[in-house]
């Protein structure tokens, strides 16, 4: 082997990425010029053969680079001017260099992923409920409640803290400390660039009214030792976080009564 051979990294990328990239390099190459409008969600998902939540974490990332305008209720266009190309590499790079950066993991993979191990710590925290972790779960709510409604009025996201600390605290209420260590790092894993953007475009009355409601009705299944319900409960409210996400006029499941 000569010694003067070039190795290029390998890089590992994410769906959502590999999306984001081929989208990059239509744009760098002229395919969409600037002001131009992109397809459709639904027909790039069925053209790149990915999902929608693939399709929408891409346009996230490719928003965040600055390559792209997402407007809300009109659709989704190639950034106007010379900032377009800020995010990418110089001419001579472009056919070898990633143009993105790594803006994290899919935020719609961990929620599946807080689907599979949530739902049934929400069952196993159901099955001895303790008063004083109950009346703990109440009075996050109604602090999550005021933080998020105080982010809407101060024109930010509010409630994260508040978020994250009643799940865990139900994750707590299951007794198994490895349980409780996997839901914390996947709430430590979800807030992502991504997850970031998605958080601020989906913020107002609709997502408090929704998130607290949620909340309610696992803290009601949780009250009432049901396991089933709690279970249920809590995939109904990581679906209707799912809807938000992707814009979906109405949520898909109703929370367990």
């Amino acid at each position: 082997m000569r010694g003067n051979v070039a190795f290029r990294p390998i890089v590992a990328q994410r769906l959502y990425q590999q999306v984001a990239e081929q989208i990059a390099a239509l744009i760098r190459d002229g395919a969409f010029a600037p002001g131009a409008r992109l397809p459709p969600e639904r027909d790039l998902a069925q053209q790149f053969g990915v999902s929608r939540p693939t399709v929408r974490e891409a346009m996230i990332a490719l928003e965040i680079a600055g390559l792209i305008d997402i407007r809300s209720g009109s659709g989704v266009y190639v950034a106007s001017g010379s900032g377009v190309y800020v995010a990418l590499p110089d001419a001579a790079a472009a056919k070898t260099l990633p143009a993105l950066g790594d803006a994290g993991p899919s935020l719609f993979d961990i929620l599946a992923a807080r689907r599979t191990v949530e739902c049934e710590i929400a069952a196993l925290a159901a099955a001895q409920p303790d008063p004083d972790a109950l009346a703990a779960l109440e009075r996050l709510i109604a602090a999550q409640d005021a933080a998020m409604k105080r982010g809407q009025a101060d024109g930010r996201v509010g409630g994260h803290a508040e978020d994250r600390a009643f799940h865990l605290a139900i994750a707590a209420m299951a007794g198994n400390e490895v349980l409780t260590g996997f839901a914390a790092a996947l709430w430590d894993t979800m807030f992502t660039p991504v997850y970031a953007r998605l958080a601020e475009r989906t913020e107002g009355p609709r997502k408090t009214r929704s998130t607290i409601a949620d909340h309610r009705a696992i803290l009601a299944a949780l009250a009432r030792a049901d396991a089933a319900g709690a279970r249920r409960a809590m995939r109904a409210h990581i679906a209707h976080t799912e809807a938000l996400f992707l814009g979906d006029p109405k949520p898909p499941e109703k929370a367990a009564p």
